[in-house]
């Protein structure tokens, strides 16, 4: 039953940021940004669906070790640092707003990507809290395929920013 209400937050949590992003990427391509690398987007959007349906699938009924699901949590802080620090240029987008400088505070002044650090560590720690290992690994793989795509598109269509600062 635990299982059931930990995924569901986290279900639920991931359904509330998109529509957050949905917000602020209609609000940016409406200030004249325009969006990079949306190819890549279902990707990403598979992978993390595929994740949560997993842990629907296999979760239920396993024993939880708690520390890691306190691990989880922390986690939960470094997300709503970043989505803070960006504020409502937050997106699950790479959307690109000329003339707007990087935003180099938060944990932006310590990580290049704290957003995908985050994620990675997500894919790996929640399921390990079930003690479903085999699925950390294969979703930290594919994760981190999806990202090294993202992170190449995005760098590139921030390069031009990266040199103006």
């Amino acid at each position: 039953m635990i299982a059931y209400v930990l995924i569901a937050l986290v279900t639920a949590q991931r359904l509330a940021e998109l529509i957050i992003a949905r917000r602020n990427t209609r609000a940016l391509l409406a200030q004249g940004a325009y969006e990079v690398g949306s190819a890549h987007y279902p990707l990403i959007v598979a992978v993390h669906a595929a994740w949560l349906a997993s842990l629907w699938i296999l979760a239920p009924g396993r024993p939880i070790l708690w520390p890691l699901i306190a691990v989880f949590v922390l986690l939960q802080c470094g997300r709503l640092w970043v989505l803070a620090t960006l504020g409502r240029r937050w997106t699950t987008r790479i959307i690109i707003l000329p003339g707007s400088p990087l935003v180099t505070g938060g944990p932006f002044r310590f990580v290049r990507h704290p957003n995908y650090l985050v994620v990675a560590a997500e894919i790996a720690v929640l399921p390990l809290a079930f003690g479903l290992v085999w699925v950390a690994i294969v979703f930290t793989l594919l994760n981190g395929l999806v990202l090294a795509i993202r992170i190449g598109a995005e760098g590139k269509a921030l390069e031009p920013l990266r040199a103006q600062d």
